[in-house]
């Protein structure tokens, strides 16, 4: 009798930590979406820390931005992410794609860095330097 009830509790127990700790918000948004939404922030924030100016100019609000082009306001994307941050293995894997994606795209944007900057190399004709300027050319007539 005492390992039937020890048993129960026990089972109880594991059940009831099974239960969700934050319950689904009404208008949740998609995993994948807000894999986007969280992606796209980081772009924006990284580029807001990088070169302020370049957001400043343009007076953007990065959250703001994203959450008009995914149209999403504020409150959903907060309990969004509460929700999705409830699950610690889940949104660890949430963070481990969007940085695998940075990763990609940063090493794309490197490869046409390279690209650019081989074409502005001035090509040199049999390997040879040009010929240095002698004198002031301005007193040529």
């Amino acid at each position: 009798m005492k390992k039937t009830i020890l048993f129960l509790v026990v089972l109880t127990f594991l059940v009831s930590c099974k239960e969700e700790v934050v319950q689904k918000p009404e208008r949740l948004i998609e995993k994948d979406v807000m894999l986007d939404i969280m992606y796209d922030l980081s772009v924006l924030e990284a580029i807001k820390y990088q070169n302020p100016v370049s957001l400043d100019t343009f007076k953007i609000n990065p959250r703001d931005f994203i959450l008009k082009k995914y149209k999403v306001d504020s409150l959903q994307f907060a309990k969004s992410n509460v929700y999705y941050a409830s699950d610690y293995e889940d949104y660890k894997l949430m963070f481990e794609q969007i940085t695998k994606r940075l990763e990609t795209t940063k090493k794309s944007a490197d490869s046409l860095v390279t690209v650019e900057k081989k074409k502005k190399k001035p090509v040199l004709q049999n390997n040879k330097k040009p010929a240095p300027i002698v004198g002031d050319t301005t007193k040529l007539k």
